[in-house]
């Protein structure tokens, strides 16, 4: 068939050379245009890697080409709001990369760009960690497992701390923005099930102030390397959420939904619950009609085609848990419990 969808690739990063090129490449109909990277060399490379036939000198040329009609934008946050609001402007689908955007202002913008102009598809990618079992967790809650949701607790763990480390992209706020390691991510992924929160506090640490960048020279580090979050959740229940990358050989970094009745615990891609009769957690076997699975392309082609619509992950999901995320970092500087 004729490529009724056809692609500009801004930021040719692990996540899109993994999964997004292949993925889309392997859709009938679907072409991938031309690619921009950070460096002309790295551009060059990953087009030929991948056989796509264009390299831009610029990320506005991908948008710019009158033979894109589609754009994936996989960079680090940073430009995600500017190319977003460039490709809805022109009239061009859009799929970027999570997190959303540097802060929920630039979220914000990237929403309402999308409400006017609804016809196009505007999609996130989707946190990945609990999709497997996703479907199973929101049918167990229904069905009342755990009873009355009272607490949710997730907790993950980290590497010992090396302070002669290069900067990583999600330690540079220039890069980053408000996020912080992985916190968004869980964040959306607890939604989900759950409900979103209303208030939040945290506290934060960060133990190494200054960090080398890519070309050697000292940045100060100004992203949390250990932080926890109380929030208070629509549903009821309180959320503990912690993200560390200084808590080594922590054997529990698990998610638990603990409820009036029964506990659910995800951990390493399975599922376990128990409730008051049991005397301890079991494995759920996923049922295949339930399993969920990564079909963030797959989606983002539909929904061009007018086969379905997004729901992993939406600008408005997308838009609350940068809200979400800023009142963290509202709450690391006044000491005090936010409002989202």
């Amino acid at each position: 068939m004729s490529s009724d969808i056809r692609l500009g690739i801004i930021g040719a990063g692990a996540n899109t050379m993994a999964k997004h090129i292949p993925l889309l490449q392997a859709i009938d109909g679907v072409e991938i245009i031309g690619v921009v990277n950070r460096s002309r060399e790295s551009s060059i490379n990953v087009a030929r890697s991948f056989n796509i036939p264009k390299t831009y000198d610029q990320w506005e040329d991908a948008i710019a080409d009158p033979e894109t009609n589609a754009i994936v934008v996989g960079t680090w946050p940073y430009l995600h709001c500017s190319a977003t609001l460039a490709a809805l402007d022109a009239g061009k689908h859009i799929l970027t990369e999570a997190r959303m955007a540097m802060n929920g202002d630039e979220a914000l913008q990237m929403f309402n760009a999308k409400n006017a102009n609804s016809e196009l598809v505007a999609q996130v990618v989707p946190s990945p960690i609990t999709l497997f079992a996703d479907a199973t967790i929101k049918r167990l809650i229904s069905e009342g497992y755990i009873g009355k949701l009272l607490v949710v607790e997730s907790r993950i763990k980290g590497q010992f701390l090396d302070p002669d480390a290069t900067m990583h992209w999600r330690q540079n706020i220039d890069y980053s923005g408000n996020n912080i390691m992985a916190m968004g991510i869980y964040y959306e992924a607890i939604v989900r099930w759950t409900s979103r929160a209303n208030k939040v506090i945290a506290k934060a640490k960060t133990f190494t102030k200054q960090r080398p960048d890519e070309n050697g020279m000292l940045q100060s580090v100004y992203i949390p390397e250990h932080l926890d979050v109380v929030a208070d959740l629509e549903c009821g229940a309180q959320m503990h959420l912690q993200q560390s990358s200084v808590t080594s050989f922590m054997e529990d970094d698990s998610i638990y939904l603990f409820g009036s009745h029964g506990t659910l615990k995800i951990k390493d891609n399975r599922l376990f619950g128990a409730t008051k009769n049991d005397n301890q957690l079991k494995e759920f076997e996923i049922e295949e009609c339930e399993r969920g699975q990564w079909q963030v392309e797959a989606d983002f082609v539909a929904a061009i085609r007018g086969e379905r619509k997004i729901t992993h992950t939406t600008f408005a999901d997308g838009l609350h848990y940068m809200q979400f995320t800023d009142a963290v970092n509202r709450s690391l500087v006044s000491n005090r419990l936010e409002m989202i």
